[in-house]
This record gives C-alpha cells, structure tokens and sequence, in this order.
C-alpha cells in the first residue's frame, strides 16, 4: 500500500496523496477547487477534455498534465466534461479490473470513482457520445484544449511548434493533431455548437499555485538540491559524464521521484554553447567546467535547477569570473522579485544595482542574452509551465531564475539557476540548499561522494 504524506507548512496541514492507492496526489478537495474555479470561467458552455491514451511503447503511462490537474485520476483513455452550465462534472472511463491492476490503479477508483475523486458522476466511456448529443442540445458552447497535451518531460507550446513541423505542415503528412482533430470532430458532428479553444483560460488557473502544489514543488525541491550535491560530491576528472547522470537520476528516484523532469543536461568541453546538449558523450579533462541543469518530477511537479563548477574541484581565475557575474546577476534579480514588478523593471534594476556593486557591464559576459537580469518561464506541471514569460509577477506563481553565458572560444559557459515562488511580500528559493559560493562548492567537492566510496571498497 502506497503511503499518505503530511505536511505542515506556513501553519497549514496540507495533505498530499502522494502516489496513493487511490492515484490522486492531492485531497479530492483539492481538485473540486479546481474544477470550481474552471466552472466559473465557462457559465454558457461545458467544456472537455480528453485524458491520455495508452503508449504503444514499454514507456510508463502518465497521465497528461491538464487531466491530472482537474482530476488527479491516471486511468488511461478517460474523458472528463466539466459544465459550466449546470455546475457538475462527468468522469467517462472503461477499465477491467486486470488492466487497473496492471497499471498500478486502486480497485477502489473503479468501484467507486465518484467517493474517490469527488466528481459528481462517472459514466462508462461507451456513453460519451450519447451524453455529448444529449448535451448538443441544450449548449451554446463546447469548450476543449487546442494545444497539444503535456506528457511526461512534454510541454505544450513547444510539442505543439515541433508537432506542427512534423506533421501538420509536413508536405508528406499534413495531419491535424490530436486535439485539433477532435476539433474538427465537434464542428462537424455539431454545427450549431461553437467550439471555442479553453487553453488560456486552464493557463491561468494553473500559473498561481495552491498551498498543497507548493508543497509537493518544496518537496521536489530537495530532492533536487539533494541530488545535486551528491553529483557535485562525486564528479572528478577522467569520469564520464554518462554516470553522473545516471548518479543524478539514481538519486530522485531513491528519495521518491517518478521520473527526471527533463533529460539531464550537462554542457563541457565544446558543448558549452548548446544550452540542452543531453548526450553525456564526454569524459571529464582537467580544466573542464561543467554546466548541469536538471531536476526531478515528483508526482506531476517539476523543479528547474542548474549548477555550475570545474571538474577538478577548484576554480580558475576566469571560471571563477564569469561565475561570480552570473551568480551575481541570479542575487540581484532575485532581490527584484515580489508581486507587481514587470520583466522590464528587474532588468533596469538589475543593471543599476550592479553597476553601484562595482561589475563592468561593459564586459562580454554582461552583454550575453542571458544575463540581462529577468525572470524567465513558468514552473509547475511542466519544466516550462503553461503561460508563456510572466510579465507581471503575482503571488503564487513559480518561475526560474537562469541567468547564462557562453565562450565557444574558450570551451567554457555558465549558468546559475533555481525555481522560485513569488509570495505576498518576496519570494522563497523552492531550490534552496545548494552551495552557491566559490569556497562552498571547492569544500563540497573534497568530499568523497558515493564511486569513491564505492571504489575504496572494490565494489565500484
């Protein structure tokens, strides 16, 4: 039996679901919210969602990202119609009892899936369609996602450019998505329903997160730095870097992760100016400095996170330089942070502060994209959450902090990144742990991580 997991956090008892029995991460109360929230930005018309499909591949199943939003249900080929109009929602699903089995899914969600998710009905999948017609009757307005489903390591606006020029626009293909077929579907089947896209308006539900989601992103904060630190511990020239990622991911995974967020970047050598180089294809040279950006998915909820150190454990001058400007840069944009304040207003305060700090902006490093001193992507459900680039920061919302730089010249780049949450007055490090000065990392690097204790016992 898979455990209930409390925490206390701000003087609240948030009770995560984490991975239960049940297959819901949070409180059902939790998702009702939601489904309330939704219901009231859709007052003429009911809106649906198709949940994910069965992967034709031996890859986990997961749930997508805006399905599990609502309903914390992970039962393959589910469809969900959350009506605005009468202020109910309908779970549609079919699964025998081996194949919930199968898939690691309680017998008590599909006995009794209205006690287990709070969702007023639950109807057997085949019904959809007749429920639909019925419906069609009386709905001016059917309300469905035009971008594509977030998966695991999946967001949507970038599946969606890649999708596009894979398939829609491939003069060799040319087929809709999925989600722009059923589309198509609905206005075919019902011309006198309009169907109107619902993405933005899930967006921003999802941009500001609850207390238990920032909980869970807490929790998936330290696992993150955790991991991290062992992978700083161990690292050590002639490794490859093939195993400190499977280091990294061996840690997330002992501590309770259900996958990495996205494939572990490690940028060396002359990789350093491709920003998600992921092939792990170096070993390790003195005077190499690395560049990893990677973090865990616990139960639907990403961390985005990146550290940056030299191989051998010390500095040299100018690895030491140009990290020190962007950790610089990473500081002062953060101490911009609170609500109200707009992407143009961090970065002119950025550069004002350090140039009152004493930092030559006229440097190259300073005239890197990277290191104009914002704020970058959502974090949440996706590594870059639904929403675009905030422009306003609001409380609730996560975002990543990356201030980044790269010298193919000098095979050598930089990046110093963390995922944080804007509260009422500020913001909290969601990946606070790391050690982030000079002297932290050189210290932490003496230590012997877990190959070279391996090693000194023969079993490595």
């Amino acid at each position: 039996m898979k455990q209930r997991r409390i925490i206390i956090t701000s003087g609240l008892v948030i009770i995560l679901m984490v991975s239960s029995a049940f297959g819901l991460v949070f409180d059902k109360s939790e998702y009702a919210a939601r489904r309330q929230k939704f219901m009231e930005t859709i007052p003429d018309g009911v809106a649906i969602l198709l949940g994910a499909q069965l992967p034709g591949s031996y890859m986990e199943y997961y749930q997508n990202n805006d399905f599990m939003y609502f309903t914390g249900v992970e039962i393959p080929d589910a469809i969900l119609i959350v009506d605005g109009i009468r202020k109910e929602s309908i779970l549609f699903f079919t699964i025998t009892e081996s194949a919930a089995r199968n898939e690691g899914i309680s017998l008590d969600l599909v006995h009794n899936p209205e006690e287990v998710t709070g969702i007023e009905k639950a109807l057997p999948v085949e019904q959809f369609s007749s429920y639909l017609n019925r419906l069609s009757s009386n709905t001016a307005v059917f309300y469905t996602p035009y971008k594509p489903e977030e998966l695991m390591r999946e967001c949507t606006n970038e599946k969606f450019r890649r999708l596009q020029h894979n398939i829609t626009l491939n003069d060799w293909d040319g087929r809709l998505t999925r989600e722009l077929q059923f589309v198509q579907l609905l206005k075919d089947r019902f011309p006198d329903v309009e169907v109107k896209d619902c993405c933005l308006m899930i967006w921003e539900l999802r941009m500001i997160k609850s207390p238990a989601e920032i909980a869970l992103l807490r929790r998936a904060g330290e696992i993150a730095v955790k991991a991290h630190i062992e992978m700083m511990k161990t690292t050590r020239v002639g490794m490859h870097e093939w195993e400190l990622a499977a280091l990294y991911e061996y840690y997330c995974k002992k501590e309770g992760a259900q996958d990495l967020a996205y494939y572990c970047i490690i940028s060396s050598g002359e990789n350093h100016p491709y920003f998600h180089y992921y092939k792990h294809d170096r070993q390790l040279q003195d005077g190499d400095f690395l560049v990893v950006d990677v973090g865990p998915d616990v139960d639907y909820y990403d961390i985005d996170i990146t550290v940056s150190y030299p191989a051998n454990g010390t500095f040299s001058p100018r690895q030491k330089e140009i990290y020190e400007a962007a950790k610089a840069v990473h500081e002062v944009s953060m101490e911009c942070y609170r609500p109200g304040v707009t992407l143009e207003e961090v970065e002119k305060t950025v550069v004002d502060v350090l140039t009152k700090r004493g930092f030559d902006l006229s440097k190259p490093i300073f005239q890197h994209r990277g290191m104009r001193g914002r704020f970058g992507h959502y974090v949440g459900m996706a590594v870059h959450d639904v929403g675009g680039s905030p422009t306003v920061l609001k409380p609730g919302m996560v975002i990543a902090n990356e201030p980044l730089a790269a010298f193919p010249e000098e095979n050598l780049g930089v990046r110093v990144e963390d995922t944080i949450l804007i509260t009422e007055d500020g913001y909290e490090i969601l990946s606070d742990g790391l050690p982030r000065e000079v002297e932290e990392i050189e210290a932490l690097m003496k230590q012997d991580g877990v190959v070279q204790v391996l090693k000194g016992s023969g079993l490595y």
